[in-house]
């Protein structure tokens, strides 16, 4: 294998076991020994990648929760003329897809945003940028779904997408508690009355 490709793959691995290790556990209570242990590495391989824990975390952040987010939460509303259904299709599948996870902690965006709130402004600035793109993207959305007439023209689309991510963010906590299909179900029947009311409303002659 090429060793640019074979390095690629090395890094691939050893964020992909990193993530799992912070989402599980927290940035702060996972050590780089915990990390070394989970991929069998020594520091030395270790430190020859990545020059610090932040440095290892913010390319993670970059590599691989940026794509995450990008691949569940907006790609699959871009480029629709109908942002209500694509935002309910979305939302069903993300929260399906944590019904079925065993080792779900919730939404690991929010997890990270909260746990380096007032601490650490680097890496919340790469963690703020991720969400503001989900934001923007959701009121681009909101905003095209007007002008082609599925959404109110009254409708603050700002205001709407904020909250829908914090009610996006909210049941995600919750679901990892009991019976988190449950909770799912009764969410997306509100979310359902919610968008609705974001419709054009008719005129009654």
């Amino acid at each position: 294998m090429d060793k640019n490709l074979k390095r690629m793959a090395t890094m691939h691995r050893m964020q992909t076991a990193g993530l799992e290790l912070f989402y599980a556990n927290g940035y702060y209570a996972t050590s780089v020994d915990d990390i070394l242990k989970k991929l069998s590495l020594s520091k030395g391989a270790f430190y020859y990648h990545f020059v610090s824990k932040e440095d290892f975390f913010i390319q993670i952040i970059q590599n691989l929760l940026a794509r995450k987010i990008y691949s569940v939460l907006i790609e699959p509303i871009e480029g629709h003329d109908n942002p209500l259904e694509q935002i309910v299709d979305c939302f069903e599948d993300a929260l399906q897809t944590a019904v079925h996870n065993d080792m779900d902690f919730g939404c690991v965006l929010n997890n990270f945003l909260t746990e380096f709130r007032g601490k650490d402004q680097k890496i919340m600035k790469h963690l703020c940028d991720i969400f503001s793109i989900w934001e923007v993207n959701l009121v681009s959305a909101l905003q095209k779904g007007k002008f082609n007439g599925y959404v109110d023209r009254h409708v603050d689309c700002e205001a709407a997408a904020t909250y829908l991510i914090s009610s996006y963010f909210g049941v995600r906590t919750l679901m990892v508690g009991t019976t988190p299909s449950a909770r799912k179900y009764r969410f997306m029947s509100q979310l359902r009355v919610y968008l609705k009311s974001l419709e054009p409303k008719k005129v009654v002659a």
